[in-house]
């Protein structure tokens, strides 16, 4: 186990360096500049050229990409020659746009997608894990038609006709819902829990139905596979209840590749749910990178890109080990 998880952590480190590689390297291959653009519309090529200097852009590539790196594990001196402030580690730098400090924003934007991400999460992996567990268990059945046929419409509809959807119909017709307010990001502050799942409920609504439907077919098309295997006819033979053999010894088996969707789907999501945080226009970590790229936000950028990748690579360890506690039969590696 141990040896599993250096070995993982060792990865890890690769990843995120190839990562911030790559997107330091496109960045530096865009059209734009993020000096003109961090200068101002009225600016005189003087001005862009100061504007370089105290972004650190006049600097090779090379020195520039080992300079943002060194940052991340030691303070470093950010900012124009005379006007240099020291940013304590892990310096992930200041905003090109609004010289604020990339860590800042961080801490700002997470708390969004970590309250979509929840409530998405436990919505979409009951509905879809149940639904697909109770269509296998009815197979051929008319539930199972029904569940098949809204799992086939479901993973066809992208989020922004859903999400639109749902604000014509619950926000603007109905009036049971209230549009998304950026005032409520935990269910521990001064709004209550209630107040959190109405505001978010929506977005939770919106992903769920896209997920889930992935999660119907996944899940029944296993549980189908598993309930014809040798190990659950002999349960069978053996009398035991048929509760017991569903849950304990069927379920057990045949959920592992859902565990895989739930590590990746959970990685990408607090990445940042980028359709969806811009249709409901939550704050986000996907919203906050969106206008990062598009004004040329090479600091913000960054930022998000290695914490996304770092989620996704992290909840891929977590499904391994989880591989493990489910299934006997699979080892670690």
């Amino acid at each position: 186990m141990i040896t599993f998880i250096l070995r993982r952590a060792g990865s890890l480190i690769l990843l995120l360096a190839a990562v911030s590689f790559i997107t330091f390297t496109l960045f530096q291959l865009g059209p734009s500049d993020p000096a003109a653009a961090a200068c101002g519309q009225e600016c005189t090529p003087e001005r862009v050229a100061e504007a370089r200097v105290a972004l650190g852009m006049d600097q090779p590539f090379l020195i520039q990409y080992a300079d943002y790196m060194r940052g991340l594990f030691s303070p470093r001196m950010i900012g124009a020659p005379g006007a240099q402030s020291i940013c304590e580690w892990p310096c992930l730098g200041k905003s090109f746009q609004t010289n604020e400090n990339v860590a800042d924003i961080i801490g700002r934007s997470l708390p969004y997608t970590l309250s979509m991400a929840v409530g998405a999460l436990v919505l979409w992996t009951v509905s879809g894990v149940g639904l697909g567990l109770l269509a296998a268990l009815r197979k051929g059945s008319a539930a199972d038609k029904v569940i098949v046929g809204a799992a086939s419409v479901g993973v066809s509809l992208p989020i922004p006709v859903t999400g639109l959807f749902l604000l014509l119909l619950f926000v603007n017709q109905l009036h049971l819902l209230p549009f998304t307010t950026n005032e409520i990001n935990s269910p521990f502050g001064p709004h209550g829990p209630w107040a959190w799942v109405t505001n978010y409920l929506l977005p939770w609504i919106a992903l769920a139905v896209l997920f889930s439907a992935s999660y119907i077919r996944v899940t029944r098309a296993n549980m189908i596979e598993t309930f014809g295997e040798d190990f659950i006819r002999t349960a069978r033979a053996k009398g035991l209840a048929p509760r017991t053999v569903t849950f304990k010894h069927g379920v057990r088996a045949g959920i592992t590749p859902v565990v895989t969707m739930l590590g990746m789907d959970i990685g990408l999501l607090l990445g940042g749910a980028v359709l969806t945080e811009q249709i409901f226009s939550v704050p986000g970590l996907g919203f906050t990178a969106v206008h990062a790229a598009i004004s040329g936000d090479l600091p913000v950028t960054m930022a998000i890109t290695m914490l996304a990748a770092f989620f996704v690579i992290v909840a891929n360890v977590v499904v391994d080990l989880a591989y493990a506690a489910i299934d006997p039969r699979v080892r670690l590696q």
